[in-house]
């Protein structure tokens, strides 16, 4: 399959999300409700510590930032959408795929994008009164007329024990990465707390960036360089 990979068909995401609601403790009487019965079998952690995972949840949290790259020639172009106004980016972002990425050929790519980036934005989009650009809408298709790649689900090779994250295949690919001061479990904290939006662009764009570069590993390509990546 990756053999016959057209790089510049190809669009490279990351999403990053935060909780609709910082603190369990602000969360409305019925979803609090609905939080603690989702969790209820739960008995590790209380209702209150598990909620600062919310951010992995569409029910409970937003989409603020989605960083897209694509292969332009011989440079790797990366955009962000990003903000607190959930339904203006996504509504960016959908237009986009709308306009360029809409054909049978072009695929979306991420890593772990099955198990969240892909099923979280479907559903962000949904819970927007968003139509569902053709890429991302799968009802109905059979699995190999999906038209999505996850790194992570390539370097499982029909392997389904366990999870390997970006960061540890970037490592072991010798994979150049910038050297971050957040991680995804900062995400929440910084855009509530801190409110530096700037720092989760960067990071986001970063992983961006990775997933392209690993992907290039996986087809036996050489990788991109720094000087030809541009971020718009």
């Amino acid at each position: 399959m990756l053999e016959n990979l057209k790089l510049s068909n190809i669009l490279f995401l990351d999403v990053e999300t935060a909780p609709i609601v910082y603190e369990y403790k602000n969360l409305d009487p019925e979803m609090k409700k609905l939080w603690d019965h989702k969790f209820r079998f739960q008995t590790t952690e209380t209702s209150e510590t598990h909620y600062q995972k919310a951010g992995i949840f569409a029910e409970y949290a937003k989409v603020i930032c989605i960083s897209v790259g694509f292969f332009n020639e011989k440079t790797f172009r990366i955009k962000s959408f990003f903000g607190d106004d959930e339904r203006q980016l996504l509504k960016e972002f959908t237009e986009l795929l709308n306009k360029h990425y809409n054909r049978k050929d072009h695929l979306l790519c991420a890593h772990n994008g099955k198990e969240f980036d892909f099923p979280f934005l479907c559903r962000r989009l949904l819970l927007n009164s968003i139509k569902l650009p053709k890429t991302l809408n799968i009802s109905g298709k059979k699995p190999w007329e999906i038209n999505h790649l996850d790194t992570m689900e390539l370097w499982k090779f029909g392997d389904y024990k366990n999870y390997t994250s970006l960061s540890l295949l970037a490592h072991i690919f010798r994979i150049p990465t910038p050297k971050d001061d957040i991680d995804g479990s900062d995400i929440a904290r910084v855009y509530w707390e801190e409110k530096n939006m700037d720092r989760i662009v960067t990071y986001c764009q970063k992983d961006v960036l990775t997933v392209a570069r690993l992907l290039l590993r996986f087809m036996g390509e050489s990788s991109i360089e720094d000087k030809n990546v541009i971020v718009a």
